[in-house]
């Protein structure tokens, strides 16, 4: 256990200039003299990071409200000097399991929100709390879910008159779906690697490499910081940038960087993203920035010109959002635990809804915390318009949960009628809901058609939401789905 020391303490240094003049510590120095030749880019970034160029006991003396760093003990053997390889790599080696022996260092090639704790506590308490953080075990551990990824992932045959599914290998699953909810990273043996500096054994890490925001860590922990903060600059500008969320919010089925680009705020952000200041902090609406980007609604702390807080910090990312929109069959309020598999319908599903819609109540967020959440994010929205924008803006949009809610339960009803028929097995003969033809069609209307209809009325994209991938589609999708079925004579009793 490294010594600690406090805030004040650290002060106190600062004053006296043992910290004033930030540089790598001698452990760094080390990794940069082979690294720079080895690895040049990496170690450009990290010269040019926040990290490379500033030492916590700096960062902790700031004003609360322009501070990135929010723990109030940082090791002592930290505090002096710039966050750089060793202090990233090597200072909790004895909880990684993917630590190994080089050059007298005990060095982890996995840097977990474990290790960014050591100075960010309150973020990654955050955003252990966020749904994000559990993307893996949510997707992975849920059966219903789980076989949705198994059918899109599976590799089709064709064999006689007939088509096979085989199961898709890891390696399918985890440049897919995998991609962005995240791995599980695990030490699956040794290799020796060489090098121009000689050999050297390394661990061979299974599911790696990944930077999905619910990986689980050889540490045990879950997330990775470097889905948005991405390594080794770990720039909040970049965090701040939609072209980041972009990665894995772009659709069809989460299509949010789609509508961003052809709504208003896209515009505006296009036009005038280089007069903005994305290093700022806190971050002033009308001075360092215009227009909203991902961050400004969902993450960043946001101030009025006269220092007055518009929206705190979170990385929590749906602590602004009284509504899930996407992913799932219904629109409903957001589960209360970030782990949804403990969630189960009337039916026995682990789903937050049934199949005809109404809300597994008991696992929700409750009105009164939907109000609360959609005050944080009007409260934002305030920051550039009236309150009669702001109100007629999400009365729209509660139109819309309405509207696709119930143009997914037609759907639904639909794809009940096609199983009575036996047009496809489904749930009651203990078949998947995924794999026929039918079934695909159902899936589209919710997954495709109905999300990007609800983004694009969320984030003021709404000719997104007509035709492109929205309420054109929806409501052709169903039509089909209604005239296939329809043209199937009921069974003879």
């Amino acid at each position: 256990m490294h010594p600690i020391l406090t805030a004040a303490a650290m002060v106190i240094l600062l004053a006296g200039g043992a910290a004033a003049e930030a540089g790598p510590s001698g452990d760094t120095q080390a990794c940069l003299e082979c690294h720079k030749h080895l690895h040049p880019g990496i170690v450009a970034e990290w010269h040019k990071s926040r990290h490379g160029g500033t030492t916590p006991a700096s960062a902790v003396v700031k004003t609360v409200i322009e501070r990135r760093v929010s723990s109030g003990d940082i090791p002592e053997t930290l505090a002096g000097v710039s966050v750089g390889c060793a202090e990233c790599h090597t200072m909790r080696s004895d909880a990684h399991p993917d630590a190994f022996d080089h050059n007298g260092y005990k060095v982890h090639t996995v840097v977990t929100p474990g290790d960014c704790a050591v100075c960010h506590a309150k973020e990654v308490e955050q955003y252990g709390g966020n749904l994000m953080a559990h993307a893996y075990g949510n997707l992975v551990e849920n059966p219903v879910y789980r076989d949705l990824m198994d059918n899109i992932n599976a590799v089709s045959v064709i064999e006689g008159d007939g088509m096979k599914m085989n199961p898709p290998s890891a390696e399918t699953h985890a440049d897919s779906c995998l991609f962005c909810h995240g791995t599980k990273v695990t030490v699956a043996g040794k290799r020796t690697v060489a090098s121009d500096f000689g050999d050297v054994e390394v661990p061979v890490l299974s599911g790696w490499p990944n930077q999905g925001v619910g990986r689980i860590n050889p540490d045990g922990t879950k997330g990775a910081c470097s889905a948005c903060h991405t390594r080794h600059q770990f720039s909040i500008a970049m965090a701040r940038k939609p072209h980041t969320c972009a990665e894995c919010h772009k659709g069809p089925d989460v299509p949010a960087y789609a509508v961003y680009q052809v709504s208003k705020h896209g515009g505006i952000y296009a036009a005038k993203q280089g007069d903005w200041d994305f290093e700022a902090v806190p971050w002033t609406v009308g001075k360092d920035l215009t227009g909203p980007t991902c961050a400004t609604c969902h993450v960043s702390l946001l101030t009025g010109p006269e220092g007055e807080v518009l929206a705190e910090r979170t990385h929590r990312m749906n602590d602004r959002l009284p509504h899930r929109i996407f992913g799932l069959i219904y629109s409903h309020p957001h589960p209360i635990s970030a782990d949804t598999t403990t969630i189960r319908n009337a039916a026995g599903l682990p789903l937050p809804t049934e199949l005809t819609g109404e809300p597994a109540a008991a696992f929700l967020i409750s009105k009164q915390e939907q109000g609360l959440r959609l005050a944080k994010m009007q409260k934002t929205c305030l920051g550039c318009h009236s309150s009669g924008w702001v109100t007629g803006h999400f009365n729209r949009l509660e139109e819309s949960l309405k509207t696709t809610d119930a143009m997914t339960l037609a759907a639904t009803n639909v794809l009940l009628s096609a199983w009575k028929k036996g047009l496809a097995k489904g749930l009651d003969k203990g078949d998947s809901p995924f794999n026929e033809s039918i079934e695909k069609m159902w899936v589209e209307q919710w997954l495709f058609y109905a999300n990007s209809t609800r983004f694009a009325s969320a984030m003021a994209g709404a000719d997104y939401g007509a035709f492109a991938n929205g309420r054109w589609y929806l409501s052709k999708n169903l039509r089909d789905m209604f005239e296939r079925v329809e043209a199937v004579p009921e069974a003879a009793p």
